[in-house]
C-alpha cells in the first residue's frame, strides 16, 4: 500500500476520534447553554469523554472505570458525568498519545510513561530497571521528579498533568530453578523495554524484546525461558503452570500519566475544575495502593499462598532478594542502566537526572557524549 495512502488514512481517522472525542467533552457545555432557556428542564450533565488506561487491568476495572462512570456523577450531585474507554480498546495508538494530547484530538487521557522512550526518554527516568526495589523507594523516587515533569509537559506540550498512576511491581519468572539474579546468566529472557534490556544484558541474560501478547508464545515455543512482567498479570496468563520459579525483586514498576490538553482542561467549568483537582489526588493514592496490594497477591498467588485472593493458585518457588541480588541491582544501575538511559537520552538529561531524582538516590549522572 502506498506510505502516503497510510498516513492519510491514519490522520483522517484520529480526526475523526478527535471530533467524536471533543462533542463529549467542551461541546456539552454549548449544548446545555443552548437548551437553557426560559421555563427549560433542568440542564442535563456536563459530561466529558476519557480515554483511560489498559483494559482488563485492575487499576482501570477497579479504580479508573468507576471513578469516572459513577463517582464523579455521585461526588458533582449529579451535575456533572463521564464515559470512559481504555485507550487500547480506543483504536488511540498508546505511542502517539501524548501527541494526541498535544494537539487536542485527545482532550483528556491516560498515557503509559514507557511509551514516551522513543520521542521523550528524559521523561522514563523515574521507572528506569534497578531504581525502585519497593513501592515506598517508587514514591520518593516520583516525587523527586514530579515538578520536572508538570512543567515540562505543560511549558513544552500544552498538556497539564493530573495524575501519575503505577502499575504492579514487574518481577522475572523463569521455566528453571532460579537461586539468585547471577543465575539469570545466559538465559533468554522476555523484556518490554530498553531499559529492562540493559539490566538483563548486564546480568549475562539474552534480553528478548516481546510484547505482553507474545509472553505466552514465546515461552512455549522455547523463544525464551524467562519473562520479566507483572506478579499477577503473570498469573492471568498462567505463567504459574508454565514456569517454575519467581524472583521477588521488582525489576521496575510501570507507571502512567494522567492528563488533559492545556486548552480543554482550562475550558471546563471552575467548579468542575476545583472537583478534579481535589479527587484526582485520592483517586491516585487509591490506585497506588491497589498497585502495592496487587504485588503482594501476585506472589501469594503464584506460590500458591492460602492467602491469595485475586488469581490463581500455583506452586512457585519464589526467590527472596539476597544481600548479594540488591548490590548487583545497585551496581547495574549505576554502571550499566542509568549511563545508557543518558547516553540515549542527552547531556541535558543527565542534568534533569542531578536535579531531580540523583539527589534522593545518591547516585549522579554523568554527561552523555
Amino acid at each position: 500500500m502506498n506510505l502516503s495512502r497510510v498516513l492519510t488514512n491514519r490522520l483522517a481517522a484520529l480526526a475523526l476520534l478527535g471530533a467524536g472525542l471533543w462533542a463529549c467533552g467542551s461541546g456539552v457545555a454549548w449544548a446545555q447553554a443552548a437548551g437553557a432557556g426560559p421555563g427549560a428542564k433542568a440542564a442535563m450533565p456536563y459530561k466529558l469523554r476519557i480515554v483511560g488506561g489498559l483494559a482488563g487491568i485492575n487499576q482501570y476495572t477497579r479504580q479508573e472505570e468507576p471513578f469516572w462512570s459513577k463517582e464523579l456523577a455521585r461526588l458533582s450531585g449529579g451535575k456533572f458525568d463521564a464515559e470512559i474507554v481504555p485507550f487500547d480498546r480506543a483504536g488511540v495508538p498508546g505511542g502517539e498519545m501524548l501527541r494526541l494530547l498535544q494537539l487536542g484530538v485527545v482532550p483528556f487521557g491516560t498515557t503509559l510513561m514507557s511509551s514516551f522512550s522513543a520521542q521523550y526518554p528524559e521523561y522514563t527516568a523515574p521507572d528506569l530497571a534497578g531504581l525502585n526495589p519497593d513501592i515506598a523507594t517508587l514514591k520518593t523516587t516520583v516525587a523527586a521528579f514530579r515538578p520536572y515533569l508538570e512543567k515540562a509537559l505543560r511549558d513544552q506540550h500544552g498538556v497539564e498533568a493530573l495524575a501519575i498512576y503505577v502499575y504492579p511491581a514487574q518481577v522475572v519468572f523463569c521455566k528453571k530453578p532460579l537461586r539468585n539474579l547471577a543465575d539469570l546468566s545466559g538465559r533468554r529472557i522476555r523484556v518490554s523495554s530498553s531499559s529492562q534490556a540493559d539490566f538483563v544484558g548486564a546480568l549475562g541474560g539474552v534480553p528478548v524484546l516481546t510484547g505482553f501478547a507474545q509472553i505466552v508464545t514465546s515461552l512455549s515455543a522455547g523463544n525464551t525461558e524467562c519473562a520479566i512482567t507483572g506478579t499477577m498479570s503473570g498469573n492471568t496468563l498462567g505463567l504459574h503452570t508454565m514456569t517454575s520459579h519467581l524472583h521477588a525483586l521488582p525489576v521496575n514498576w510501570g507507571l502512567a500519566v494522567f492528563a488533559a490538553n492545556q486548552a480543554a482542561w482550562e475550558a471546563l467549568p471552575p467548579d468542575l475544575r476545583a472537583l478534579l483537582r481535589r479527587e484526582l489526588p485520592r483517586l491516585e493514592a487509591a490506585i497506588w495502593e491497589e498497585a502495592e496490594r496487587e504485588t503482594a497477591d501476585g506472589m501469594a498467588c503464584n506460590r500458591g499462598a492460602a492467602n491469595c485472593t485475586g488469581g490463581r493458585k500455583g506452586n512457585m518457588v519464589v526467590v527472596p532478594v539476597s544481600e548479594q541480588d540488591e548490590k548487583s541491582r545497585r551496581e547495574i544501575l549505576a554502571s550499566t542502566v542509568l549511563p545508557r538511559w543518558v547516553q540515549r537520552c542527552g547531556p541535558r538529561c543527565a542534568d534533569i537526572w542531578n536535579r531531580t531524582i540523583g539527589p534522593v538516590r545518591g547516585l549522579a549522572a554523568a554527561p552523555g557524549k
